[in-house]
């Protein structure tokens, strides 16, 4: 990926760093593997807004991705380097050989013409996905499943990944982009390599319009608000609000939010 940063002719262009988009090969979605796409305005059925600072922004076409990756067996050719408005990453369209299209994420090192392979058991080359069990110790994963047929959980935006370190015969064990290290079972799948475009944490907006453009408004800060709105408004004058917190009284700083009787914690090796 590269980015460029902008000379500061305006304001607005004075801290401005994007994305040049110059792998991007195909600028229409294809017709077959896209849908509609409705806004909220963050109101629900009865048109009470439920979810604040949410609203406008540039109408999108979701993408369908294949996070599955169960065409077992057919190799696929990679033919465009799409923007997917959905999500961090670029996205793949790939050319089945029996003649089926799919998107998938983009992995970085591959390019357009490369082939991929999608099996129980293969070469642990970029872009193939295969089970956890037979990939080798101290690989670079990506696009990692939980439940095995679901579909990618783990490691799916802009230049993340995990790295596989250790395996037995019913788990094995990823560290995940995070630093957890947890258990996953071994006929998961996952696909090798890390996600494309990790340049995406470098880039800046230089401009309230950008956030609109995606569809989020203002947001208030607590501080500003009174009491009653907020457990950190109020006071004299521009009081600093206490510990910081949401508008439910939630901590936002170091504060656990998992439940500690969810089933799941048994497989976290580390937080």
């Amino acid at each position: 990926m590269s980015i460029k940063k902008t000379k500061p002719i305006t304001s607005s262009q004075r801290f401005k760093v994007i994305n040049t988009f110059k792998e991007i090969t195909k600028k229409n979605p294809e017709k077959t593997l896209s849908r509609g796409k409705k806004k909220t305005g963050g109101r629900n059925s009865s048109g009470r807004i439920t979810i604040r600072y949410l609203g406008g922004g540039h109408k999108k076409k979701y993408r369908i991705i294949d996070y599955k990756r169960n065409k077992f067996g057919i190799p696929a050719i990679i033919k465009h380097i799409e923007y997917d408005p959905n999500r961090s990453c670029f996205i793949y369209l790939l050319f089945y050989i029996d003649g089926e299209k799919r998107y998938i994420p983009s992995i970085n090192g591959l390019n357009i013409g490369n082939k991929i392979l999608s099996d129980k058991k293969t070469t642990p080359e970029l872009g193939n996905a295969m089970y956890i069990m037979n990939i080798p110790l101290g690989t670079i994963i990506s696009c990692v499943e939980l439940i095995p047929g679901k579909g990618a959980i783990l490691a799916r935006s802009a230049g993340s990944y995990a790295q596989l370190i250790a395996k037995s015969k019913r788990f094995a064990t990823i560290k995940l982009p995070s630093g957890e290290k947890r258990m996953v079972l071994s006929t998961c799948m996952a696909t090798i390599g890390s996600i494309y475009n990790s340049d995406h944490k470098l880039e800046m907006d230089g401009k309230a319009g950008r956030k609109r453009w995606l569809g989020r408004k203002p947001r208030t800060r607590g501080v500003a608000m009174n009491p009653i709105d907020h457990p950190m408004g109020g006071g004299e004058g521009k009081s600093s609000g206490g510990h910081p917190r949401n508008r439910n009284g939630i901590p936002s700083n170091g504060f656990k939010t998992r439940n500690k009787k969810k089933i799941t914690n048994k497989y976290i090796i580390k937080k």
